[in-house]
This record gives C-alpha cells, sequence and structure tokens, in this order.
C-alpha cells in the first residue's frame, strides 16, 4: 500500500512572533499537520511547547495538530491536551509502562494515537500495540532539541519498520520521520518507507523563503 506523503511542520521551530502569519501561510500551502513537540524536562533534557500553545493553535487554524508527548507516564496527561478529532498524539514506548493503556487513552479522547520510538528502541516494542496505533514515529535523532545531524542507522529502521508493518498485515500504519529531515534526508526518509515528515530547522525552517522551503521538501517526497 503506497501511502500519501504529509508535511507536519515542527513548530518549534517557528518564529514565535509570526506564529499566525506562518500559520495562514501553511493553510495556504495545504499543510497536514501542525507537529507539536511537548518536552518535560524528565524524559528528555528540555522544556518546549505545552497545553496552551495548542488551544492557542487551535484557535488560529483548523490544520489538525501532531502532538508529540516526549513526557513520562503520558497516560496520566492526555486529558490535559483536550484532542480534537483527526489530530494525531504520540507516546513513547520508552517513557511508560504502560503503553496499551495509554494508546487506549488517546482514542477515547477521538485522537489517533502514534508510538514513538527512540533510535535505539527495537521494533519488537510494536509487537503488541498494532491494533492499537494508526501511526509509528520513528526518532531519527536522539530526541530533545532541533538542529541535530541524522543518526544513519535510522534509515534502515525506517525500513524494517515497513516491512514490519507490511508482514503482519497492517500496511494501513503510517510512518512518521523525525529528526534532521531535510531536504535531501525527506526524499532518503521517503524512499525507505516513511509517509508523514516532520519538517524543522533543515528544511521548511531553513534559511530563506518559507513557502518555497515547504515547496521544495513537497518535491523530495
Amino acid at each position: 500500500m503506497k501511502l500519501i506523503s504529509k508535511l507536519s511542520p515542527s513548530m518549534m521551530c517557528a518564529d514565535i512572533g509570526k506564529i499566525a502569519e506562518t500559520v495562514r501561510l501553511f493553510e495556504e500551502e495545504g499543510i497536514e499537520y501542525l507537529h507539536i513537540d511537548v518536552m518535560d524536562g524528565v524524559f528528555v533534557p528540555n522544556y518546549t511547547l505545552g497545553t496552551d500553545f495548542c488551544r492557542r493553535l487551535r484557535r488560529m487554524s483548523s490544520v489538525p495538530l501532531d502532538i508529540h508527548l516526549m513526557i513520562t507516564e503520558p497516560e496520566k496527561k492526555i486529558g490535559w491536551f483536550d484532542i480534537r478529532p483527526g489530530e494525531y498524539v504520540s507516546v513513547h514506548a520508552e517513557a511508560t509502562a504502560h503503553l496499551s493503556r495509554a494508546l487506549r487513552e488517546i482514542r477515547a479522547a477521538g485522537g489517533r494515537p502514534m508510538a514513538a520510538l527512540n533510535p535505539a528502541t527495537p521494533l519488537s516494542a510494536l509487537d503488541y500495540v498494532l491494533d492499537e496505533i494508526d501511526a509509528v514515529l520513528i526518532m531519527t535523532v536522539n530526541p530533545g532539541f532541533a538542529g541535530q545531524k541524522l543518526i544513519p542507522s535510522t534509515l534502515g529502521k525506517i525500513a524494517d519498520c515497513r516491512r514490519f508493518l507490511d508482514e503482519r498485515g497492517r500496511g494501513d500504519i503510517e510512518i512518521e520521520a523525525d529528526g534532521n529531515v531535510s531536504f535531501e534526508n525527506a526524499r532518503l526518509m521517503r524512499e525507505a518507507g516513511a509517509n508523514l515528515f516532520v519538517a524543522g530547522s533543515s528544511s521548511v525552517f531553513a534559511p530563506g523563503d518559507l513557502r518555497e522551503n515547504i515547496r521544495k521538501t513537497r518535491s523530495g517526497i
């Protein structure tokens, strides 16, 4: 099954003083999702966007959110985010002893559950949650900070994940790539089997014209 390529710009890379203008441009360019990195300073050594930022974005735009929870015990905090129908919400397999519960909480709230895996986390973490997820997020850098270099082995992991899903009859499950999704890396990630792309400082938000960067990223995927 050939899944449609979609862009999910990382809003932690956006100019905070031009958020409304940026979101309007994203709507004009048909951007599919707005990626929201939520970090708690525990699971990863950083703090970023939170619940109020999600609420403000929803008031600005109808583009669905793609909420990436890099937080400990996410199953206890799903209700904080007022999840809307059609929004993706990803939780890390490494961040909870109750991955299935967290994914079910997302589904019950109306969201689309996504399991996130750090670069060194094996695909076997997905073995018993395939019926609970709509997508897998493959981290291609270690989570926590923008601007990192791609971990080369993660391209093979994307390809392995696509085979893993297809062999289990789950060709419908999408794969999101997150980390140094540059113009060139986006093409390689697409060839490996990803179809959702978290585009940040090395592509959509790279120096230059934002609209042109979006179109250049799309041409690679």
